[in-house]
């Protein structure tokens, strides 16, 4: 098989735009003119938040690079404020790119997710969220933000 080098066309109905026109509801965390971070529906663990541009991205290749500066300085304000909010060890931060990469929804989004010594991640994909416990987890995340 020959590699291509050319990612398709960034997707308009992708369900991250569809987020942030307000079409799907999300529970959301953080929201400047640039970015928007939420908790992910299917999450690998409590406190697992992704942060996306608003500017249109399929990833992190085609991204505007002042939308990417955004996305970097909301990822850091957020991930202290996740850290904090879910007493956390530590914390992982990834960004996938296009199928080969891992890439399931192409929008350039940065997942942040708490971690607990000797807690093992979970499945991504492995089920739906209760929407409860996802609003939970947003409210003590921007708790952690405006604490500061």
């Amino acid at each position: 098989m020959t590699p291509t080098h050319e990612a398709p066309a960034y997707d308009p109905d992708n369900v991250f735009a569809k987020i942030l026109r307000g079409e799907i509801p999300a529970a959301r965390v953080y929201e400047d003119a640039d970015t928007l971070a939420f908790m992910d529906v299917m999450p690998q663990g409590e406190g697992h938040t992704l942060v996306i541009p608003k500017a249109p991205a399929r990833g992190l290749l085609d991204a505007d690079p002042a939308s990417l500066a955004a996305v970097a300085r909301t990822v850091q304000r957020v991930a202290g404020a996740v850290k904090a909010a879910f007493s956390a060890d530590g914390l992982t931060v990834f960004q996938y790119n296009e199928p080969a990469g891992g890439q399931t929804v192409f929008h350039l989004h940065v997942h942040i997710l708490p971690r607990f010594e000797g807690v093992p991640l979970q499945r991504h994909g492995g089920g739906m969220a209760d929407q409860a416990v996802l609003a939970e987890h947003a409210a003590r995340i921007r708790a952690a933000l405006a604490a500061g």
